[in-house]
């Protein structure tokens, strides 16, 4: 009685443990950020996790991440620059290859990451509850910390041609900001992408076998391995619109070496990137909470 008496009497205040209330409401949602930051802790450990997926039991592991694009560019440089004579312009051959390549695969593995993220997320999503964008959002992870390893091989070929902290151009200081400006561009273009198949991949499954088709194609059309002038005027100009990766990349290569920038087309890329990324959320959050259910 005595023990009952002390354990029934005690004033210690209960622990009240934060409560997260699920309702329905209009399916047309926004980004909302407040649940994404909630979630934020859960969005690093997806990418932690996805990175460590990426190179598990390899044997060079994250030296990948700088063999891919350098083998990538001697194939090209080969093939490209010297056989079907595309080396002439105002960088080295090899040096132009990489810098389109770097950002470009970031780009592609991105969309690709993205596209598949929800699927391959089946068992996480139909058993508890958490921010789907999540899941997208972290797949980008991987191809982030791949870009920023093989970017130091753009310092060492640019050492190597006196193009970066040479005597041909020096990098200024302040294009490293506008670098990373355009890379969160490039980056929202290929989340938006990516959001729109990831949906489209969830309801289609045949969505996965269209996106590496389409992105070898963009790739092509993209002057990844060329260089291209924007046309006058015209239907052509247009189709050069219709293509934000140009400008982007061209505009990446710019602020490195002081090439010239179409300025204009850039800031239209950037609004082009900004709708698609919109549109990708509104119609990914349209959508997400039939997931469990159809897939």
């Amino acid at each position: 009685m005595n023990a009952l008496s002390l354990s029934t009497s005690s004033d210690a205040p209960p622990h009240h443990l934060p409560e997260t209330l699920i309702e329905g409401g209009d399916r047309k949602q926004g980004l909302n950020l407040g649940e994404l930051w909630n979630a934020r802790e859960l969005v690093i450990l997806l990418a932690w996790r996805d990175i460590q997926v990426r190179y598990k039991q390899t044997v060079l592991g994250a030296a990948w991440a700088i063999l891919q694009p350098l083998l990538m560019m001697v194939v090209f440089t080969i093939f490209f620059g010297r056989l079907a004579g595309l080396s002439e312009g105002p960088l080295p051959y090899s040096l132009f290859t990489l810098t389109g390549l770097l950002p470009w695969m970031m780009f592609a593995t991105t969309v690709t990451a993205a596209s598949n993220s929800v699927v391959g997320s089946e068992r996480l999503i139909t058993k508890v509850y958490f921010p789907r964008l999540a899941i997208p959002l972290a797949s980008a992870g991987p191809a982030i910390v791949d870009f920023l390893v093989g970017i130091s091989l753009v310092f060492v070929m640019g050492l190597y041609h006196g193009f970066v902290f040479g005597r041909a151009t020096a990098l200024p200081a302040w294009t490293a900001p506008l670098c990373l400006g355009l890379l969160a561009v490039e980056l929202a273009l290929a989340m938006g992408i990516g959001l729109w198949l990831a949906t489209l991949n969830v309801m289609y499954r045949d969505a996965r076998y269209v996106v590496p088709f389409l992105l070898q194609i963009w790739m092509f059309s993209t002057p990844t391995l060329y260089m291209q002038k924007p046309p006058d005027s015209g239907l052509p100009y247009l189709f050069w619109l219709a293509n934000p990766m140009t400008p982007l990349l061209q505009g990446f290569r710019g602020l490195l070496f002081g090439l010239p920038i179409a300025k204009k087309e850039l800031i239209l890329a950037t609004l082009i990137s900004g709708l698609v990324f919109a549109s990708g959320v509104w119609f990914f959050r349209r959508f997400e909470r039939q997931f469990a259910d159809v897939i």
